[in-house]
């Protein structure tokens, strides 16, 4: 081994003991999002990344959109400044949790189980906790990247980044300037076939976002009284057709792909009639594939009425839309079918639908690096039901992939940690991941 493998080997052992503690230090900072604005921010978070990367003797900056909504951004100088940069960005907030509901304190970076417990474990302090350690050590050995390297650390993620990416894409576009490629949240994580065999999925699309309020009016009047306008009872009538709804199944050019490489992977023959019966098949990563197949409308939240014999003018409900790439014109058109004329909506919150293909150098070096730490592993595309920032950061042009690698028990259920009870991440994928991104970023 020469002196720089051996150099470049240590370097990778040490990020490997330090991603743990710096994961569950980041997860002992509370910093849930409400979307309300009623949390308690993410400039604590900031802060402390800003001063992980200082320490190394890197100059990041501290960006507060509002009070206590702040991000952290640093840009590392490559060795070819004349090539375009690549941007790795990761969210600091999170989403509520309540504390009685856990096996262990969700703010408490518990260690259990060959697991790190907490809020934010998968998503996605893991992932910012192995990017800072990769990037520490490589700053303490002077290990620059290929090319520069833009780290975002972004508020407000999980309520729509308006006060985060979105924030930095339209007032500090210049930070991310020269950078053509990103690589984010929700992809890089295994799927296993067999003892031999693992499919890592890599993000290269998600599903757009239109979060709207339905409004609908009514008579007003005594609640002892017959009332044919009720309010009430338009908008329910409404929400049930809508959860009740099955929008048609449409396969998009990454959703296909992907159901082309499980089926191949695992012996399945795919129907085209029966797109939902190969899926069902995938255990665990099922629900996650599954709303990607169609548009979806759910219902969340119902308002109406401030007195049990009063007939309320008026009555509301939320739902979260989530639609494919291409197919954004159909689900508002078959969206406002299923509500009817007497249901008014309003948009909370909306983005877009995106889609990248599956080939070119940056695809090629995440594969040979998942490949180089785990033989049996296979990069396939997929999309995400959800949406990440990579939706602002594709306003710049930037072509975005979820990558945040993680090497994970067959049977975990890696689904219901998002947003679920008892959310945790594999001490040993953590260091998986962290192998990975290194080998990733000398490969891109």
């Amino acid at each position: 081994m020469s002196d720089l493998a051996a150099t470049s080997e240590r370097a990778v052992s040490r990020a490997e003991s330090e991603v743990v503690e710096l994961c569950r230090d980041l997860i002992r900072i509370d910093t849930s999002n409400f979307g309300d604005g009623s949390g308690p921010g993410e400039r604590a978070a900031a802060e402390w990344v800003a001063e992980k990367l200082a320490e190394v003797g890197l100059e990041p900056e501290v960006y507060e959109s509002d009070r206590g909504r702040a991000s952290t951004v640093v840009r590392i100088e490559g060795e070819d400044r004349s090539r375009p940069g690549l941007l790795i960005h990761g969210h600091t907030d999170v989403v509520p949790a309540n504390a009685a509901d856990w096996t262990y304190d969700p703010f408490s970076g518990e260690i259990a189980d060959g697991c790190v417990w907490g809020r934010g474990a998968v998503d996605m302090k893991d992932m910012d906790a192995m990017v800072l350690a990769v990037m520490r050590e490589r700053a303490r050995t002077g290990r620059k990247p290929p090319r520069d390297v833009v780290l975002a650390f972004l508020a407000d993620e999980e309520a729509g980044g308006v006060y985060g990416a979105r924030h930095l894409v339209d007032r500090h576009p210049g930070l991310f300037e020269g950078c053509n490629e990103a690589i984010g949240e929700v992809g890089g994580f295994s799927f296993t076939v067999n003892d031999d065999l693992r499919l890592y999925l890599i993000e290269t699309a998600e599903k757009g976002m239109e979060w709207m309020k339905l409004v609908v009016d009514g008579t007003a009047g005594h609640g002892s009284m017959i009332n044919r306008d009720n309010a009430i009872t338009e908008l329910c009538e409404a929400v049930a057709r809508l959860g009740a709804h099955k929008f048609p199944v449409r396969l998009t050019k990454s959703v296909r792909t992907f159901l082309e490489e499980v089926s191949d992977a695992m012996g399945i023959e795919l129907d085209p009639e029966d797109v939902e019966g190969a899926i069902e098949k995938l255990g665990p990563i099922a629900r996650i594939i599954g709303a990607t197949i169609r548009n979806t409308a759910q219902p969340t939240m119902l308002g109406a009425g401030y007195k049990v014999n009063v007939i309320p003018g008026q009555a509301t409900a939320h739902v979260d839309g989530r639609f494919l790439p291409g197919f954004e014109d159909e689900f508002y058109a078959e969206l406002d079918a299923v509500l009817g004329p007497r249901v008014r909506r309003e948009r909370v919150h909306g983005d877009r639908a995106l889609e990248t293909d599956f080939d070119g150098a940056l695809v090629e070096a995440m594969a040979a690096s998942l490949k180089a730490e785990d033989p049996g592993a296979r990069a396939v595309p997929y999309c995400l039901s959800g949406g990440t920032d990579a939706k602002s950061f594709a306003d710049l042009g930037i072509r975005c992939f979820g990558f945040a690698p993680l090497k994970l028990p067959a049977d975990l259920d890696f689904a219901g940690m998002f947003h679920g009870v008892d959310e945790r991440v594999p001490v040993e994928g953590l260091q998986f991941g962290v192998r990975v991104l290194d080998r990733f970023i000398d490969a891109c």
